[in-house]
């Protein structure tokens, strides 16, 4: 039977190092409790549990709304938690949703939403909501329905915070899909938009071959010339930039100069995060992919 739902995908990070760190019984017996109860918080927010993947649930909702509220309640309850738990057992959450048509047989779930929904989730990473543009879209809907009929009731509709990524190649898929990052905790302050930041097309064809980008580090500068490029920027010390701190990874980002322009690709384990002068109170997450640097 097809359908159109909200798939989610949610899955637990950080159950490998838990798993070598208090032994399988334990951590085997946590990630059964947590998987059940996000089960049930998907259900009580008006979802289905398609299934349980090790240490990850597939989720259905009809509506997006319902999915958004859902995944909003699970990172916040969950963060709150784990502030009791021992270090070890500090499996973070990450969520990927995406919306459209699906093929129900059963009670399993089959189609492009539920193969985008896994992908966005490890996308991302730890205390991150990615979602789709079909997510978004039904979010919109439903909100000038509401503000139409004069039943817009507090909640997820009127109150969800999302950035645009932009458009983000995506592993398995040949197009780039227009991505957004749903935000939920409540001291992050941002717009209810930040466009992915990009530099028009005659900025990049006037840049030429002869710009220059510094990069800064506590009391170390250095200035790349574009004929310089590409450089890596990590840890470790062969890296054309080291920035010797435990959150950098050993190969962290990749900084090119494409078609007159700055280019920063993401190549660390845990995100990349940019900050544009002419907005500093927002930021773009890079997730093994990349922006245009102003």
């Amino acid at each position: 039977m097809n359908v159109r739902a909200t798939m989610v995908f949610i899955d637990l990070t950080g159950s490998t190092a838990a798993y070598e760190a208090l032994g399988n019984a334990q951590v085997a017996d946590v990630i059964s409790k947590v998987t059940q109860w996000i089960g049930r918080v998907c259900e009580a927010h008006e979802g289905r549990t398609v299934k349980f993947l090790g240490d990850g649930v597939l989720a259905q909702f009809s509506r997006s709304a319902k999915a958004v509220e859902s995944a909003i309640f699970l990172q916040q309850s969950h963060t709150e938690r784990l502030e009791k738990w021992p270090e070890p057992l500090r499996m973070r959450l990450k969520i990927g949703m995406a919306s459209g048509d699906v093929v129900q047989r059963d009670y399993d779930v089959y189609g492009d939403p539920v193969n985008l929904a896994a992908r966005l989730s490890d996308m991302a990473g730890a205390n991150g909501i990615w979602a789709d543009e079909g997510v978004i879209a039904e979010l919109r809907q439903d909100r000038e329905a509401a503000v139409k009929s004069g039943h817009l009731e507090p909640g997820v509709m009127d109150a969800a915070r999302y950035r645009s990524l932009g458009m983000i190649n995506v592993r398995g898929l040949t197009e780039p899909r227009s991505i957004f990052q749903i935000e939920w905790s409540e001291d992050v302050t941002t717009d209810l938009m930040t466009v992915r930041g990009m530099l028009p097309e005659a900025q990049r064809a006037g840049a030429g071959s002869g710009g220059s980008i510094a990069l800064a580090w506590f009391g170390t500068t250095r200035v790349f010339t574009a004929a310089q490029l590409p450089v890596v920027i990590g840890r470790i010390p062969d890296s054309g930039f080291v920035v010797k701190d435990q959150r950098v990874s050993r190969s962290h980002a990749r900084l090119e100069f494409i078609n007159g322009a700055f280019v920063l690709t993401d190549l660390s384990s845990f995100g990349t995060w940019v900050r544009f002068s002419e907005n500093p109170d927002a930021e773009v997450q890079l997730r093994r992919n990349d922006c245009v640097l102003h």
